[in-house]
């Protein structure tokens, strides 16, 4: 008999958490982005959250709290009550920041990973006028004139800047970051010249691509991707170079992990539908539906990844 009670306060510390669970959600269910509305964070959260709602029979709402790179609506979500209500979404500056800030206003214990939800690759793209027509040709350029050519940011510190970063370590070349506040304007002085290449949006610059206002030299993902299946990836001539930008949910830390796993189950599902597939995949991304571990784990190396980058390249926040 004494072996079974070890056994019985476990299943009694478990019911309560199993019994939430079965009852969740029950009521509104608040996604924070925390980026203005309009981008790509907040198209995915709407997909997933309209997706929710329907299976869940309860609103879900998208509340877009922007500033801090990300941080003030992360914040908000650490802040939450953890009882599944209050849902985040996260994106590369999630693994960034921790490199990039000396303090932030919360810590990687401070949330209970669900899933990574999507992954999509930045295309390398450059003025016309410049004589380099492949990626191989720009970095023997590059190399012919040390800290001549430069190369422009959607920001200091974001995943396109920081992307070139590596770029730089990895083919052993001297390139001059030219920051701006957002790919619009970054794009804007790419087409007119004033800077040689940019890492952009793959979907935001395909039109561009199209019509002859830029130069598709590469995509950053592991291979290819099959919205400009002709243009090479950055890998098939840097072995192992690999950079995507991505999405995922968070919960604050604390929540049952039977709400975390049966939210995380739900989210698989939208993210294998045919449909919900296709129209990430019309955007460049790639579904995915990763395991709570498996996105914890993803997050810590993405975290790892950037920080050396960080500290090799000396980058210092605005």
């Amino acid at each position: 008999m004494k072996t079974l009670r070890p056994l019985a306060f476990a299943l009694t510390l478990l019911l309560p958490s199993l019994a939430s669970a079965q009852t969740y959600p029950s009521g509104t269910v608040k996604i924070v982005v925390p980026y203005a509305a309009g981008g790509g964070t907040d198209t995915i959260a709407r997909l997933v959250g309209q997706k929710l709602a329907e299976m869940w029979k309860q609103p879900v709402v998208i509340e877009n709290r922007g500033g801090a790179n990300g941080m003030l609506g992360t914040d908000t979500v650490a802040k939450a009550k953890p009882d599944g209500q209050t849902l985040g979404i996260v994106i590369a500056t999630q693994a960034i920041n921790p490199s990039m800030y000396k303090k932030l206003p919360y810590g990687e214990n401070d949330f209970a990973p669900i899933s990574l939800l999507a992954e999509y690759p930045f295309i390398m793209v450059v003025t016309p006028s410049l004589p380099a027509k492949t990626a191989a040709e720009f970095i023997a350029l590059a190399k012919s004139k040390p800290g001549a050519l430069t190369f422009a940011s959607s920001g200091n510190g974001s995943g396109p800047h920081l992307g070139v970063e590596l770029l730089k370590q990895k083919a052993g070349i001297d390139l001059v970051h030219v920051p701006y506040k957002g790919a619009g304007p970054a794009t804007t002085d790419v087409i007119a010249g004033h800077v040689q290449m940019f890492f952009n949006n793959l979907l935001a610059s395909a039109q561009m691509i199209q019509s002859g206002q830029l130069r598709a030299l590469a995509v950053t993902s592991a291979k290819r991707s099959p919205v400009l299946p002709d243009v090479p990836a950055l890998s098939e001539i840097i072995p192992g170079y690999v950079v995507t930008g991505w999405y995922g949910m968070i919960a604050p830390a604390g929540t049952p992990p039977a709400i975390v796993n049966k939210i995380q189950a739900d989210v698989a599902q939208v993210l294998n539908d045919p449909k919900i597939r296709d129209s990430l995949a019309g955007d460049g991304a790639i579904a995915v539906a990763s395991t709570p571990d498996q996105f914890r784990t993803f997050i810590a190396a993405e975290t790892a990844k950037w920080a050396a980058v960080v500290k090799a390249a000396g980058v210092q926040p605005e």
